[in-house]
């Protein structure tokens, strides 16, 4: 028993080693810009396209991160295959993740329908909620610690951004401020985790392998 404690504790770290680098960081970050172009682009292109257009631009940083992983990332810290313990893990955190979007998908729903009737500080709380519980899945499951921090912000951005469209007079319900400002945060400490990544971790030789499937 104390050998498969111990064992799913070396598989913990090297888990969580995978978000290390500030990949994932930059990739959140990069996605956070688009509430604050989406909203200028809706003006001339309308709710979907605006939203739309950045399909192919979410791939494209997909794709650039998925090749950073495998070319740069991966030869520094070698090959990983995670034992029955993790993979159940992840099951249950993506099935508990497909569950969530499909209820944030009908509170979203709610919220087009109840537009004009509903206050506005009770959307943006409404949407807070989400992002927060949204966040705080993806760090527990995945033992991203970062993420709990990134939730506290990101889900303190609409009702910041509502004060400040009240108080100060912010276009767009003050989201491509707050929202901005979360982008930033998100991007500077990803590219600082990933400088310091390069420098701890330089190209070895030859490829390490670890085999963490024996349980």
């Amino acid at each position: 028993m104390s050998k498969k404690i111990s064992l799913r504790k070396s598989e913990a770290k090297v888990f969580q080693s995978t978000f290390q680098d500030g990949l994932w960081d930059i990739f959140i970050g990069c996605y956070m810009l688009q509430f604050v172009f989406v909203l200028y682009l809706s003006t001339y292109l309308g709710d979907f396209w605006s939203t739309a257009v950045f399909l192919p631009i979410v791939g494209l940083l997909l794709l650039g991160l998925w090749l950073t992983k495998k070319y740069v990332v991966n030869p520094r810290l070698g090959s990983v295959k995670y034992g029955p313990w993790r993979k159940a893990r992840m099951f249950r955190f993506n099935l508990l993740m497909l569950v969530f979007l499909v209820l944030a998908l009908v509170f979203g729903f709610l919220s087009v329908v109840e537009f004009g009737f509903t206050p506005d500080w009770m959307v943006a709380a409404r949407f807070s909620l989400i992002v927060l519980i949204f966040f705080s899945l993806i760090a527990y499951f995945l033992d991203y610690k970062r993420m709990y921090i990134y939730g506290i912000i990101v889900s303190l951005a609409p009702i910041v951004g509502e004060w400040l469209h009240v108080n100060l007079g912010a276009s767009h319900h003050g989201w491509p401020i707050t929202f901005g400002v979360c982008a930033v945060i998100m991007i500077t400490t990803g590219i600082t985790l990933f400088v310091k990544f390069l420098r701890t971790h330089p190209l070895p030789p030859d490829m390490a392998s670890f085999d963490l499937a024996a349980e």
